[in-house]
């Protein structure tokens, strides 16, 4: 039985980009452009006429704001909200604001016709996430994908670590892996680009929706079981030992790959007191950040996986790792969660890798 399309409204006050985005979606017979609006009231209305799947939102509107509409709709009646914005370039506070109020993903329409194809891809993909249904709940933590252990069994290695890092992309792909992992499990340290004064709100976001404890991490923090920490925006995260504890430095010190917080910062870290005992996994993101450090860690026989091209958002910094062969494993995003556990429960690199096939 065929699927029926996925059936979207675009909510822009511009005729000719409702036109480009009709346009970008008509080749698409699985997507299905079933109603346009000029303004959230106009929206209301249109929503309450038929069924959508997805919303396309932008943020200049009349009459109301896209950023008061989307919190709107998300306490009123959550349902998938992609922003096409032209006023919220990737990683500003804005697009930081809408994806903390409950977007999918943010995207900068295209200021040129030759950025016309590229973001065309990018939304594509985005709805077609978007529209997949999402396994966020604590149930899913009894999935029997995923491999858990059973009581009596031993411990975690108290030496283990988890780092994950992402950019773009990143805050919707953090919170789809850490929600599918339960509170058991070694201390976690998280980079994402983010602006400052946004960790905080993101990191209490997460703590809502996960099993484990999740916060913005302090200075000279103890990394513990069951702990997920978020570096702050605009500050470095560093990990060491002492007696026995991995401990947190954060510090302003200069941007690495044009960024801070910087995921290979963190991961450098990680290789001179980890090591071998670190699970690293990249996500979705723009640039190279996170890379060459992610292959001081393959190198020292640490696990290190990477999202698919065919899950992210942005296939950036995960390609730049698989380029530099430091990747032990290419994982579509749903299965991320299942990978870490095997990983933390394996304890040690496989013969045979899941995948490394460059894409």
């Amino acid at each position: 039985m065929t699927k029926p399309p996925i059936r979207v409204l675009s909510v822009d006050d511009s005729a000719f980009f409702r036109k480009v985005l009709a346009d970008l979606l008509q080749p698409h017979a699985d997507i299905e452009l079933v109603a346009c609006a000029n303004d959230p009231y106009e929206a209301r209305d249109r929503l309450a006429a038929s069924p959508v799947d997805v919303m396309t939102l932008d943020l200049n509107l009349p009459r109301m704001t896209g950023l008061t509409f989307l919190k709107l709709i998300m306490e009123r009646k959550p349902m998938p909200v992609i922003v096409l914005s032209s006023q919220a370039p990737t990683g500003s506070p804005q697009a930081v604001e809408a994806i903390l109020a409950g977007a999918c993903a943010v995207l900068e329409k295209p200021g040129s016709p030759s950025h016309k194809q590229e973001f065309g891809e990018k939304l594509i993909r985005s709805i077609k996430a978007a529209a997949a249904p999402r396994k966020r709940q604590r149930a899913s933590l009894l999935d029997p994908a995923l491999p858990m252990r059973q009581p009596g069994e031993t411990e975690f290695d108290p030496r283990q670590i988890i780092a994950l890092g992402a950019s773009t992309g990143g805050t919707q792909a953090l919170e789809e892996v850490l929600t599918m992992l339960p509170d058991n499990l070694p201390g976690m340290v998280v980079v994402q680009h983010i602006p400052a004064g946004f960790s905080a709100s993101f990191a209490t976001r997460l703590n809502r929706a996960c099993a484990m404890e999740v916060r913005e991490a302090r200075d000279g923090d103890i990394i513990h079981p069951g702990l997920a920490l978020i570096a702050p925006g605009d500050q470095h995260m560093e990990i060491d030992r002492a007696r026995d504890q991995y401990r947190v430095r954060l510090h302003a010190g200069p941007r690495v790959e044009h960024q801070r917080p910087s995921v290979n910062v963190l991961f450098q870290s990680l290789a001179r007191c980890a090591g071998r005992h670190t699970v690293a996994v990249l996500l979705t993101g723009m640039g190279r950040d996170g890379a060459a450090g992610m292959r001081l860690l393959h190198d020292l026989h640490a696990r290190t996986l990477a999202q698919d091209a065919g899950s992210s958002v942005v296939y950036g910094m995960a390609r730049k790792a698989v380029e530099l062969e430091a990747v032990d494993a290419i994982v579509p995003l749903e299965k991320m969660a299942g990978e870490i556990l095997k990983a933390l429960q394996n304890h040690h690199r496989p013969t045979t890798p899941e995948s490394h096939a460059k894409p």
